[in-house]
């Protein structure tokens, strides 16, 4: 699974001491690194992940610490979230799966999801890669999803952000479509922010031509969490 990465940090507090790095995250589980990503906070792991991973597209990892809850059952919704991106990366090679936290941040270029020039209308290629999509989402159905929207830096700033916001906003009127639940679903056009290559050449301005996801569990998910966590 090539587009498929898992970002986890082991953090032990008692004698001022933090772990990091690959050896320290392979011996811990997912219950451990929920309860250690709860003890940090989503604002400071976003940070510390946030320069880890680069330049741009932090946006929806934001929003996927932001809804940290740590601990026990932390790392119950963590291991209901690394099925959910096995699956996705599985259905939608293309994608770009980033499981970190509790949470997936979900990048779809151009490859996966492309508009029609100037427009807001999905491809029929667009449309199939989203119907794979549905068919994870239908399985998991107590998560919460926001839809980023993203442009390069062509034209006029306004009309980007407008368009960004066309985008994004088609994108869940597709899903909500076949069958998913549209209150799960919040839309955010971001226009020519965060990008994540070079808008000096093709190639870079495609890749920021984008719609990014940030999926978390939902209120029915994380109860159901602390009740397991209890037994």
């Amino acid at each position: 699974m090539k587009k498929l990465s898992i970002i986890a940090l082991a953090l032990i507090f008692g004698s001022g001491s933090i772990l990091t790095g690959c050896e320290a995250a392979k011996n811990t589980n997912n219950t451990q690194r929920g309860a250690a990503i709860g003890a940090v906070g989503g604002a400071i792991l976003g940070g510390v992940l946030g320069n880890n991973i680069g330049k741009g597209g932090n946006t929806a990892l934001g929003a996927v610490l932001g809804g940290v809850v740590g601990g026990v059952a932390g790392g119950v919704i963590g291991n209901k979230m690394d099925k959910q991106a096995r699956q996705i990366d599985t259905a939608l090679p293309g994608a770009d799966v980033v499981r970190v936290g509790e949470g997936i941040k979900l990048v779809l270029n151009e490859n996966a999801v492309r508009f029609d020039t100037n427009k807001s209308t999905l491809t029929a290629a667009a449309k199939t890669n989203l119907d794979k999509l549905v068919t994870v989402f239908n399985e998991y159905p107590d998560t919460n999803i926001v839809i980023y929207g993203y442009t390069d830096n062509t034209g006029r700033v306004e009309y980007n952000q407008t368009l960004s916001e066309q985008r994004a906003g088609a994108v869940r009127s597709y899903l909500t479509s076949k069958g998913l639940v549209g209150s799960r679903f919040t839309v955010t056009g971001m226009g020519i922010a965060d990008p994540i290559a070079t808008n000096d050449t093709p190639e870079g301005r495609s890749q920021n031509r984008r719609v990014e996801f940030a999926i978390t569990a939902n209120e029915k998910m994380v109860q159901d969490a602390e009740k397991e966590a209890q037994k």
